[in-house]
């Protein structure tokens, strides 16, 4: 019975459904199934196979966009349950998040900030044109173990360098991992200015910041 309601929650997602997402979840949460077990057994399947199907190039950046609010929808749904259980626990690590400032685009940072989220990350979104110090306040407050910066200009791509030698100013350079992207930049940009990794797309981001966290290998 389970196996069915996960398989059709997976689908929603895959067909970027947030309505029947968000019914599925809730209907999760009516038969007494664990909220986390909803999110890893029936959502999170659902939205790698979406990065999958991007990957491959079977999907493009608007079914990416309606997944990604499918996603939202459910976990929207299932978080109340999953702070009353204390899931937090499991989290997969937290991250805060922005487009660096300077720089106003913000569709691929809310893809990434969704994703993120939809793989078990706590998420801080600081939103776009965020000023550099602001990044280290908030990671510093949340505890974070990421910061993850975006940036659409060439000219604004600078602003990733810019935080990395501030946290080393600071003293701070060992206690965040940071993740950066965007269209201008690349693996060599981000070996280049000492990220600790580079995230191509939405998917590759979050694969990126697992790896970052020990949750996977590749």
């Amino acid at each position: 019975m389970n196996a069915d309601l996960f398989a059709a929650m997976a689908q929603a997602v895959v067909d970027g459904d947030a309505t029947a997402a968000a019914d599925l979840a809730r209907s999760a949460l009516d038969s007494r199934i664990p909220p986390a077990e909803a999110l890893d057994k029936g959502f999170v399947p659902g939205i790698r196979t979406v990065g999958e199907l991007w990957e491959s190039g079977d999907y493009f950046l608007p079914e990416l966009i309606a997944s990604a609010e499918a996603m939202k929808a459910a976990a929207t749904v299932l978080r109340p349950a999953l702070e009353a259980d204390g899931a937090s626990s499991s989290s997969a690590g937290t991250v805060v998040i922005g487009t660096v400032d300077g720089d106003i685009h913000d569709i691929g940072k809310n893809l990434v900030s969704a994703m993120l989220t939809a793989n078990g990350f706590k998420v801080i979104d600081l939103g776009a044109d965020v000023k550099l110090p602001a990044f280290l306040e908030a990671a510093e407050r949340a505890g974070a173990d990421l910061i993850c910066l975006s940036a659409l200009l060439t000219t604004t791509m600078l602003g990733q360098k810019r935080l990395i030698e501030l946290l080393v100013e600071r003293g701070l350079r060992g206690r965040f991992k940071v993740l950066v992207g965007g269209a201008p930049t690349s693996r060599r940009w981000a070996e280049e200015i000492g990220a600790d990794g580079y995230g191509e797309s939405a998917p590759a981001a979050v694969r990126a910041a697992l790896g970052l966290m020990g949750k996977v290998t590749s």
